[in-house]
């Protein structure tokens, strides 16, 4: 074979290796992408909660598409506005699971994800929550396709069970509001605190969306209680807090609280909860190194250290993105089985998703509202183990 003739075989030899090289890359670049539908509120009363999980989901897909995706998949996120109502809630939600996106996340209020949840088969969708703690989520409603990455209401009791054995305190009022979570709140609480022996005399529930409180602060002034368990949300806990001040309840009766030293409410109502504790969802010196490298990456490009609602939000789609990675797939039936009982590096540390009912196993923190830097803060209190989490619901049958 002459000169001529070897140089074209080996051209031939290098075109043919191309043609198969190139569909093979365009194989790897075409990776079904993680269509993500966050369902969360747009608009009504959790709107400020919603911003803040929107912007903490939105900074975890930013931040993974930078990298080059998860497991080479693009993420993809479309939005869609509950209105801080069940039956909207339901809508979005269906409305997104149809288009594609059915890796659902994001609502406020544990009243839409039970509206939600209870269609995830029909729209072969998976649901992995970040924010709502009703006890029936991990309970009777429980579905095998839906995955909490937050605490529940029986977390947080357990914990507020210990906290409030150290407390001075011995009578009490309830303020919550009047849907699934703040009736699980109030409702566990009081059994809580007669469990140890001391009173709840007053024990009353807002309407959702409730513009007046005087009536109520009225009949808390008059209970003459040592302190009053909070579990408002949204604008209804700014509101409630707001006119609290101005009835001159605050600060002369102790608040404590649920959900209630939120950023967003503290920023709302100004020094108004400067020295009052309640529970926190996540600290930001948590020392880990996945931690670590969160709260450096959000200082990097908010300038302040991120907060419980941005946290819980940014470590529900950690969760996710390690499901699709081990199930090698964005098919939620897939993700399902990658998840359920997988032990998961977070910015909690190491943790558990419970196989019994889905609930991932955190620590948990109370907190005081102090001055720090001329701002006021979260400093930490206390710290509780996740081995303190209570087990898991029989009514609960994945």
């Amino acid at each position: 074979m002459d000169k001529t003739m070897m140089r074209r075989h080996a051209l031939g030899a290098v075109l043919t290796l191309g043609a198969l090289l190139v569909p093979l890359a365009a194989m790897a670049q075409a990776k079904e992408s993680i269509k993500v539908g966050l369902v969360t509120s747009l608009s009504g009363p959790f709107a400020e909660a919603g911003a803040y999980v929107q912007r903490g989901i939105q900074f975890a897909v930013d931040e993974a598409n930078a990298k080059g995706g998860i497991d080479g998949r693009k993420v993809e996120l479309k939005v869609g506005d509950d209105e801080s109502n069940p039956d909207a809630g339901r809508r979005a939600g269906e409305k997104l699971a149809r288009d594609g996106y059915n890796l659902l996340t994001g609502p406020i209020a544990s009243s839409v994800s039970l509206a939600m949840v209870q269609n995830l088969d029909r729209w072969d969708a998976l649901m992995v929550d970040v924010s709502p703690k009703s006890d029936k989520l991990t309970g009777d409603s429980c579905k095998a396709r839906y995955f909490r990455s937050n605490h529940s209401d029986a977390m947080d009791l357990a914990m507020v069970s210990e906290w409030t054995k150290t407390l001075k305190e011995n009578k009490f009022a309830i303020a919550a509001s009047d849907y699934a979570w703040g009736r699980d709140s109030g409702e566990s609480f009081e059994r809580s605190v007669k469990a140890q022996g001391k009173s709840v005399v007053l024990a009353l529930y807002t309407p959702l969306g409730a513009k007046d409180y005087a009536p109520y602060l009225a009949q808390l002034k008059a209970a003459n209680v040592d302190a009053i368990w909070v579990a408002e949300g949204g604008r209804d806990a700014i509101a409630f807090v707001k006119q609290a001040t101005e009835f001159g309840l605050i600060p002369g009766t102790k608040l404590i609280g649920q959900v209630l030293i939120t950023d967003y409410t503290v920023n709302a109502t100004g020094q108004d909860l400067l020295g009052v504790a309640g529970t926190l969802g996540y600290v930001a010196d948590i020392d880990n190194p996945v931690n670590q490298a969160f709260v450096a990456a959000w200082k990097a490009k908010y300038k302040d250290v991120p907060v419980d609602y941005y946290a819980q939000a940014y470590n529900g789609m950690q969760v996710l993105f390690q499901g699709v990675k081990a199930a090698g797939s964005v098919k939620p039936a897939d993700i399902q089985k990658a998840l359920s009982g997988a032990t998961l590096d977070t910015i909690y540390g190491s943790v558990k998703m419970r196989p019994e009912d889905h609930q991932l196993l955190l620590p948990n923190f109370v907190a005081r509202m102090t001055m720090v830097d001329g701002k006021l803060r979260p400093v930490t209190e206390r710290r509780f183990p996740a081995s303190l989490v209570p087990p898991p619901s029989p009514l609960c049958k994945l």
